[in-house]
């Protein structure tokens, strides 16, 4: 006989086992009562062991990028700094001026700049997200700079003044760039900028990438405002594979 079979009959015996002694030995009825629950406890107990044993929880989807997969990411025309087209290491990021966590990073991303030098690339990509109103005027004015060849200068005045995302201090930023204003600030409200900055956000969408910040070490996922020793490793794996 099967341990289940074997098992439901115990039960079964020891349900009218109780039920008899209540109703011999003249309990009251809420005796009895309680004895039925006991049965209808152990029933339960009968469905469990005479059916197939419960599956294994499904294990949570895959969210965002594969770690382990390489991903193809188009940098032409994005800001850049550090190694050239022969850099080792190319290391892309998915940013928003607007979030806290992105501003925290920098330092970090300049860790990895001082201990590399040349031998990374560091790449700026553009994702404002929706919970964020003040941050799609802010990668604007990015763009707007970067037309005058001052990206990484608006970008760190813009990431050192995150509770003042206005136009108005974006313009304060460009006059001390010694920007032209005018264009500058054309520029900021032009439909080209837009364009750019949506680009990047539509391929942000289209790698899986929906946090920021967001980053690809030689196409390689790395999620979150990550320590300098998680981008270390990384960064050193990818030096040896190349």
């Amino acid at each position: 006989m099967q341990n289940g079979s074997a098992t439901v009959i115990a039960a079964l015996i020891l349900g009218l086992s109780i039920l008899g002694g209540s109703y011999f030995l003249g309990k009251s009825v809420d005796s009895i009562s309680e004895s039925v629950a006991q049965l209808t406890a152990v029933a339960g107990k009968i469905q469990v062991a005479g059916g197939a044993a419960p599956s294994a929880p499904s294990p949570p989807p895959q969210r965002g990028p594969d770690p382990k997969k390489a991903y193809d990411i188009n940098i032409a025309g994005s800001p850049s700094k550090g190694g050239g087209a022969d850099a080792e290491v190319t290391l892309v990021e998915f940013s928003d001026f607007q979030c806290p966590f992105c501003g925290r990073v920098n330092g970090t991303l300049e860790q990895i700049q001082d201990a590399y030098g040349d031998q990374v690339k560091i790449v700026f990509k553009h994702l404002p997200l929706r919970m964020h109103a003040q941050a799609p005027l802010a990668h604007a004015a990015s763009e707007a700079a970067k037309n005058q060849g001052k990206f990484w200068e608006m970008h760190d005045l813009i990431f050192a003044n995150q509770r003042e995302l206005t136009e108005a201090k974006f313009i304060e930023h460009a006059g001390t760039l010694d920007l032209d204003i005018e264009q500058f600030t054309l520029d900021m409200n032009s439909a080209q900028v837009k364009k750019r900055v949506d680009s990047d956000a539509a391929e942000a969408q289209r790698l899986g990438v929906t946090g920021t910040p967001g980053f690809f070490v030689n196409g390689h996922f790395l999620s979150g405002a990550r320590p300098f020793g998680d981008f270390k490793r990384l960064i050193d794996e990818q030096a040896k594979e190349g």
